[in-house]
């Protein structure tokens, strides 16, 4: 498992007693907008569109705000404009980090980001640097099983044509090809599962084990990323022991 899901999932946990509200919800905006512009605003034809407006809906925004980013991004409403880029970077212990950010300025993001990895030991790496190492596939987290029995459940997933099934802390999560995402997705809706959450992420390949002041720095740098307004997602390939995760994060939290 990536150091990004096992640190992703602590912060989860807390999210309702610590996340900044206005920094989840900048997010989510910028996430509802460029999904509208980028596929329409029906989200029954777009996918992106709908799995957005759940979340939003999930932590809580206001439909208000979805239906007005929705409209900013179709152009029915005026807003600022977001362009969405990926760099890659290296992080603390020989780590490699993948940033998705979106951006009305994208020097400014640049070097918000040359000065978190720096800070950290680490850089901004160029195309192709680390990306080798990943592997992008689809991920559809599901909201519940129905009931079903790991072993039941993966039969499911295998009929519709998905790749993989995990189970970590009693939450399932399916895995697709990339190409096959929403198909998978629609399927699934249609044997009536919820989803709580999907989209593309890239896996890594290989980890690197990190320990010590590594480990710290890294999950420092991580949780940096995981609070700048323009991060939208990143995925990095650190491995570092759940008990020492958690004493790092009781740590940084307290």
């Amino acid at each position: 498992m990536s150091g990004h899901s096992k640190w992703h999932n602590i912060q989860a946990r807390k999210s309702v007693q610590d996340a900044k509200r206005g920094r989840l919800f900048t997010k989510l905006t910028k996430e509802l907008i460029i999904a509208a512009r980028n596929g329409g605003g029906n989200p029954d034809t777009n996918s992106r569109l709908r799995n957005a407006i759940e979340k939003a809906k999930s932590l809580g925004m206001p439909m208000d705000n979805i239906k007005k980013a929705i409209m900013r991004g179709t152009g029915e409403l005026p807003g600022v404009s977001y362009e969405e880029y990926t760099y890659e970077a290296y992080g603390p212990g020989g780590t490699a980090f993948i940033i998705k950010i979106s951006t009305d300025n994208k020097n400014r993001t640049i070097a918000e980001l040359r000065k978190i990895f720096s800070n950290y030991g680490g850089g901004l790496a160029e195309n192709g640097a680390v990306s080798w190492n990943f592997e992008t596939k689809g991920q559809i987290e599901l909201e519940d099983t129905q009931g079903l029995s790991f072993d039941d459940l993966f039969m499911v997933i295998a009929e519709v044509e998905a790749e993989d099934l995990k189970e970590e802390d009693g939450a399932f999560t399916v895995y697709t090809a990339a190409q096959d995402l929403d198909k998978v997705q629609t399927a699934l809706e249609e044997k009536g599962f919820k989803i709580k959450e999907s989209g593309l992420v890239m896996i890594p390949k290989n980890l690197v084990k990190v320990t010590g002041d590594d480990a710290i720095r890294v999950v420092k740098l991580s949780d940096e990323l995981e609070n700048h307004d323009d991060v939208q997602d990143y995925f990095t390939n650190y491995d570092i022991d759940e008990e020492e995760l958690k004493e790092i994060a009781e740590k940084i939290g307290s």
